[in-house]
């Protein structure tokens, strides 16, 4: 769940509270009005599209399910795009282990507990937050998530209307159980005005996932488009039973690019079947959202 992709492989109140929740709820299950949809059968499942641009939709959901479909373990996406009003869902709700991308969270809910504080960051907290998403550290999150705390943890989740996420158990956070569905709506919330974080906040996390090292800039940034400015996260973990996890969330802005999406698989022979089942969808996204 950390360090570089070869190595692992060896591979202010009851009033904000109420408002951010309500925030979350519009900007995470509003369909624009008069869209499109369509759906395509991936997997004993669909591929559901909405769009406000003619077209879109049909060619998304076709796409990205003969993109998914087939492929061994079990998959899920979420998708969203503001620019053309367009979102796409695959199994969004089904649980997965999160590994190193509940990072994310663990940062959000550090940030959150930081301004309800009326406090920066630490030099400490700062050098934490950079070696956990960065470079994907586990010492540091295993720190950062003791500071935070699973209430901590749970206090955003609940600000952000991740309401499908359950922290890990017993400082495990890498199994936090995790949705499609959830992640997008983070990603949607870090690029979105919203009570929940403030913009100095958001713009702290969205730096540090733009800064990723390279070697751990696969998965959803595949096939983005030159202009845009990524910002990512992966995870990625063994475990004994069920094979590889393999997850990557992103989001896309800067010239006119605003989107962004979750991948999610398990049950993936290697880390490098489940990097491919992830890259094959994100470049169909950036493909088909540039037409």
């Amino acid at each position: 769940m950390h360090g570089s992709r070869i190595s692992t492989c060896t591979r202010r109140g009851l009033a904000a509270v109420v408002a951010a929740g309500s925030l979350l709820t519009v900007l995470t299950t509003a369909t624009p009005a008069s869209a499109g949809t369509a759906s395509a059968p991936a997997g004993g499942s669909k591929v559901v599209c909405t769009s406000k641009k003619p077209g879109l939709a049909p060619a998304l959901s076709r796409d990205l399910a003969g993109a998914l479909d087939g492929r061994k373990g079990a998959s899920a996406l979420a998708v969203y795009d503001r620019t053309t009003r367009t979102t796409c869902e695959f199994k969004a709700s089904a649980h997965f282990d999160s590994a190193s991308v509940v990072k994310v969270t663990v940062l959000g809910a550090l940030l959150r507990q930081a301004e309800e504080a009326h406090r920066k960051l630490t030099p400490h907290e700062v050098d934490l937050t950079t070696d956990m998403i960065t470079k994907s550290d586990n010492d540091a999150t295993t720190a950062l998530w003791h500071r935070v705390r699973p209430a901590g943890v749970q206090h955003f989740l609940s600000l952000a209307a991740m309401r499908d996420t359950v922290p890990g158990k017993d400082g495990a956070w890498g199994l936090t159980q995790i949705t499609a569905h959830d992640q997008l709506t983070l990603m949607r919330l870090l690029t979105t005005d919203t009570p929940v974080l403030t913009e100095h906040s958001r713009g702290y996390a969205l730096d540090l996932m733009h800064r990723v090292v390279p070697e751990q800039r696969w998965g959803a940034p595949a096939g983005a488009p030159a202009g845009a400015a990524v910002h990512v996260k992966n995870g990625w973990l063994p475990r004994e039973k069920g094979g590889w996890r393999v997850n990557s969330v992103g989001a896309f802005t800067g010239n006119s690019h605003d989107y962004g999406m979750a991948v999610l698989s398990t049950g993936s022979h290697s880390m490098d079947y489940g990097v491919d089942t992830i890259e094959n969808a994100a470049r169909i996204v950036h493909r088909d959202l540039a037409r």
